[in-house]
């Protein structure tokens, strides 16, 4: 999105002026992801299939696109080590920020179909990413980088994974056609907070309503941290913090706002469903694309700390996604995650950031 909303649009722009930009931005944010939600479960009840499945294919392709667009643009462009951090960046986000609190505010459904399917492939495709970078590094050294092959095997195996998710997505115990009630007469009729209206859309409205949404949600997200980060600039607070808060979490706020309009309309399992599917399209998609466009270092030169991504990024992602995985396990046998559950993502997920900036001081 930068390259659509350049920072230098907010630069000179009046105080007063930005914080209107905060307020409409923070309302049009919660007004996208009720769109994306709105859209997404009308299109999980017209075809039949769960909510979790839909979150983790179309709403998580929607949400990682940016990304993906971004990190290859800045492959292209001459730094590509922004790929690598920003995928793992988002990752570690959605699971112990994004999820954590999700966990925390309320009981979110453990599908035990998907979560041992899905489930399992964003485990591997991590656990993949960092032996393909310590593999890099141990046979390059402080030339190590994740090149072309690397970006097409991520491909295929993205386009594997979205193969088989049609497939598993029919096999769900819960799909079947969508029909309402013959004696269902009012047009008031809400499942879950969707209205009857909106289930009767074709699938191609809804479509369009889960795009709308998501740009909507995107530009905001946008809008938001730009002019939030410049307030912040003039206001005196440090680069370090500034970058540490608003722009961390900003990467993530689409998420964010789609899990929060998730809980708030009653489809918890679109959210879990979006959480698993971004960190998986995170790897495949965004990284497999831009290692496809240009090679991508393992160790960052022009940073203070080169090897940070080696000794702090990889070994936070793996921790975070091992707890997350037997969370899993417990969640399937009791039919929802345990709300304490919450509690250590969130506090690696913080510890993780504090380290970070620490040794970038």
């Amino acid at each position: 999105m930068e390259y659509l909303v350049p920072e230098a649009w907010f630069a000179g722009r009046a105080t007063a002026v930005l914080m209107l930009v905060v307020v409409v931005a923070i309302v049009a944010l919660v007004k996208g992801a009720d769109l994306v939600v709105d859209g997404a479960s009308g299109m999980a009840y017209r075809l039949g299939i769960s909510k979790i499945i839909v979150g983790a294919t179309v709403v998580s392709l929607g949400t990682t696109s940016p990304e993906a667009a971004v990190s290859v643009m800045a492959a292209w462009s001459g730094e590509p080590g922004l790929a690598l951090g920003n995928a793992v960046g988002s990752v570690l986000a959605d699971t112990g920020l994004i999820f954590g609190i999700a966990c925390l505010t309320t009981l979110l459904p453990a599908d035990r179909f998907v979560l041992t399917r899905q489930g399992w492939v964003q485990f591997g495709v991590s656990a993949l990413l960092a032996l393909l970078c310590y593999a890099a590094w141990v046979r390059a050294g402080d030339d190590a980088a994740l090149g072309r092959p690397v970006g097409l095997l991520m491909l295929t195996l993205l386009a594997v994974y979205l193969t088989l998710s049609v497939r598993w997505s029919r096999q769900h115990p819960r799909a079947e056609p969508f029909q309402l009630p013959d004696d269902v007469t009012d047009e008031t009729l809400v499942i879950g907070e969707l209205p009857r209206q909106e289930l009767g859309q074709p699938i191609a409205r809804l479509l369009a309503l889960v795009a709308a949404g998501l740009l909507v949600v995107l530009f905001s997200s946008r809008c938001l941290v730009c002019s939030a980060s410049e307030i912040a600039h003039r206001w005196g607070v440090p680069e370090v913090v500034i970058a540490a808060t608003l722009v961390a979490i900003g990467t993530s706020l689409p998420e964010f706002a789609t899990a929060m309009a998730s809980i708030r309309k009653k489809h918890k399992e679109l959210l879990v469903g979006n959480v698993i599917g971004a960190d998986i399209l995170n790897v495949l998609f965004v990284i497999g694309a831009s290692a496809t466009a240009a090679p991508l270092p393992v160790l960052e030169p022009a940073a203070s700390h080169p090897a940070i991504f080696l000794w702090l990024h990889l070994p936070a992602l793996l921790i975070i996604l091992t707890l997350f995985r037997v969370f899993i396990h417990r969640a399937v046998s009791a039919g929802s995650f345990s709300r304490w559950m919450g509690a250590p993502l969130v506090a690696i997920y913080v510890t993780y950031v504090v380290l970070q900036y620490a040794v970038s001081l």
